[in-house]
């Protein structure tokens, strides 16, 4: 059978009590009170970080903007207006106004050398002597004849006087010593050329040949120079030809001699243009004294020209040669309240042009009186303050230095 088990009104399950969000549980009012310190504390931090930062920057850029670096030294010169020497350069060489090579003209055997290298000899002066015992026997042989010639004409010509003797005689007795005079002077002009003399005045060079040598005519014995006047052959440009004269003055430089300048006076102009060059050749003279300048020695020339209106020059250091233009630095100067001046430097670009004695020819961008900066451009900038250095600019060197 089945059981049937009677439940009690109070063990039948009741269904649970749900309760609304009105009656959810609350955080403590402890709780709620530390998380808005928490917050508040995080809000003051972040706000006194972005005003640290914005502090910073602003005490940064008030720092960098009230420190000015302190004024450059430099040295300073002006643009002076003044009238340049007109000069033309161009480059030659030097050579002897007297200089040959001495030769024998007839062959023969050297018998004597009277002359030693490098010495002074005068014109006249005998160099060498070539054999001739021969040629001075055909010459004693010579005078002999003539001698005997010279009786018979007087004899023919004191007979024609008293008409005892015909013309004829007489005219064949001319003949005769007419021969033997001609023949005596040919044989002493032998002779002469066997004994080698100096032409002119000057200073030997090196011995080319030796005692007992058989030399050929044309065979150059030894050179002689006279260095007392030199020439100075050099060539300019077809366009320069309208400013040369004759009688100009040449200044003139050689590389054995840093420092020294040597003077002449042009002497010759070419009056023909070479047509493969168009140039034009020119000869100067210049004395040589002291005989240091020699000839083959490279010259660098200056002729001197009418000089040219006054132009406006600068230093050579006061100008920066770049790709993109010559520039100067020009001082400009400006007072405050207190009437105190302040320098200031500006980049400023010019043309040039020549430059002649260490200074260059500013054609435009500078007046006279303008103030550049000589020395000390490289610290320099557009705008920035400098002051002026009690020393002087270096001077600018004779020639370039070499390295």
């Amino acid at each position: 059978m089945r059981k049937v088990h009677n439940m009690d009104a109070s063990s039948t399950p009741q269904p649970q009590h749900t309760p609304s969000p009105a009656e959810k549980p609350r955080p403590p009012v402890r709780m709620r009170r530390w998380l808005i310190i928490v917050g508040a504390a995080l809000i003051l931090l972040l706000v006194a970080i972005v005003g640290f930062n914005a502090f910073r920057n602003h005490m940064i850029a008030q720092f960098f903007a009230n420190m000015k670096p302190p004024p450059t030294v430099v040295a300073v010169a002006e643009a002076k207006s003044e009238v340049l020497p007109n000069l033309l350069t161009a480059v030659g060489d030097l050579a002897a106004v007297n200089q040959v090579n001495v030769t024998t003209d007839v062959n023969g055997r050297v018998t004597e050398i009277l002359f030693q290298p490098g010495a002074e000899v005068k014109a006249g002066d005998p160099l060498l002597q070539i054999y001739d015992a021969p040629d001075q026997s055909d010459l004693a042989s010579y005078k002999a004849q003539t001698l005997a010639a010279q009786l018979a004409l007087d004899r023919a010509k004191a007979l024609l006087a008293k008409s005892f003797g015909p013309q004829a005689t007489v005219d064949q007795a001319q003949a005769a010593y007419d021969q033997g005079a001609a023949a005596v002077a040919k044989t002493e002009s032998i002779i002469s050329q066997k004994r080698i003399t100096a032409p002119f005045s000057g200073v030997l060079g090196v011995r080319l040949v030796q005692l007992g040598q058989y030399l050929s005519a044309g065979t150059q014995i030894v050179s002689l120079t006279d260095l007392s006047r030199l020439y100075l052959n050099f060539t300019v440009t077809e366009k320069d030809r309208a400013v040369l004269d004759v009688g100009q003055a040449v200044r003139i430089k050689v590389d054995a001699y840093p420092g020294r300048t040597f003077e002449g006076k042009i002497t010759t102009i070419e009056p023909q243009i070479s047509a493969g060059s168009r140039n034009v050749k020119v000869q100067a003279t210049l004395d040589n004294p002291d005989r240091i300048l020699q000839p083959g020695m490279f010259a660098s020339t200056t002729v001197e020209l009418p000089p040219k209106p006054a132009v406006i020059t600068v230093p050579e250091t006061a100008v920066d040669y770049t790709l993109y233009g010559d520039s100067v630095w020009l001082i400009t100067g400006t007072k405050d309240a207190e009437v105190k001046e302040t320098l200031k430097t500006d980049r400023t670009f010019v043309k040039t042009g020549a430059r002649i004695n260490g200074r260059v020819v500013i054609a435009s961008g500078v007046k006279p009186g303008d103030r550049v900066v000589a020395v000390g451009q490289l610290k320099l900038q557009s705008g920035s303050a400098v002051t002026i250095s009690t020393d002087q600019p270096p001077p600018i060197p004779a020639q370039a230095p070499r390295y």
